[in-house]
């Protein structure tokens, strides 16, 4: 294990006892084994440390849902709802503790980074209502982005605070029923396509070819699996110059795809070359 990851792991393991604000640089590296000038080679504060495992967190979420909303599956928006609450239990700690202490006080850095990945997912919901309903449901599709996204954080509330078990299945087709009467039954739409659009201005800015590229190959460097790291080099020559089929390209980030370290970068790609 990579000694970055070695001190998020074990970093969350103290968050998830003690909290964010009572847990001490020095805890964490005696925890982990390790000097605090090894921990400062990794992250340049504790702050950086935690905004690095909401990344982690959020990038293999928001990759997930947008690989679900693009595939050629016919349950889509079961599996959505599926695949969000099954992340929700399986991080539940996390969550708790994220929960926590976004009522206390956070640097701006925090909410601009929730702000991009609420963003991201509002793309990733909009091109699922779009493929569940198609053009019929234009007026109303912004108010049911806005109803889904209340679904997600009330139901999930059902993890962080009660300890019951719950039934997964069950609860996802039960949001499938509650989300397709309200695609079907809503007629007074309140959030217009310019409303939507100002609500996210601040944060449309694209990831250029040259940042995936930078991104590809730190991600080149780090891993050591042969047919991930093939598959990272033959989608940097597809940026520079491509020549392969959309098939191809859509094969080399399905070999990617469920790696650790690359599921935040096939997110990127899979938006790039849209596939």
């Amino acid at each position: 294990m990579m000694k970055k990851q070695l001190i998020m792991e074990k970093a969350l393991e103290l968050f998830a006892t003690q909290g964010f604000d009572a847990t001490t640089v020095q805890q964490i590296t005696d925890y982990c084994g390790i000097s605090k000038g090894a921990f400062y080679l990794s992250f340049k504060s504790k702050d950086e440390l935690i905004l690095a495992i909401i990344d982690q967190f959020m990038m293999e979420y928001t990759s997930d849902i947008d690989h679900i909303v693009r595939s050629p599956e016919n349950n889509l928006l079961y599996d959505f709802y599926y695949t969000t609450f099954h992340s929700f239990h399986k991080h539940s700690n996390f969550a708790k503790i994220l929960m926590k202490e976004q009522s206390h006080s956070f640097n701006k850095d925090f909410f601009l980074k929730m702000r991009h990945y609420d963003t991201l997912i509002d793309k990733s919901l909009l091109l699922l209502i779009e493929r569940l309903y198609g053009k019929g449901i234009d007026p109303i599709k912004y108010d049911l982005i806005f109803c889904i996204k209340g679904f997600m954080h009330t139901y999930s509330q059902l993890f962080l605070f009660y300890n019951s078990p719950l039934d997964l299945k069950h609860l996802s087709q039960s949001l499938v029923e509650k989300t397709n009467l309200l695609a079907k039954q809503m007629t007074v739409p309140f959030i217009s396509h310019e409303l939507f659009q100002i609500l996210k201005q601040p944060l449309n800015e694209e990831i250029t070819k040259d940042q995936l590229i930078e991104i590809i190959e730190e991600k080149i460097a780090d891993i050591e699996e042969p047919i991930e790291k093939e598959s990272l080099i033959l989608l940097k020559q597809q940026l520079l110059n491509p020549t392969l089929s959309p098939a191809i390209v859509k094969g080399l980030l399905e070999n990617i795809r469920n790696h650790s370290e690359c599921k935040w970068v096939s997110y990127l790609l899979r938006n790039y070359f849209e596939v």
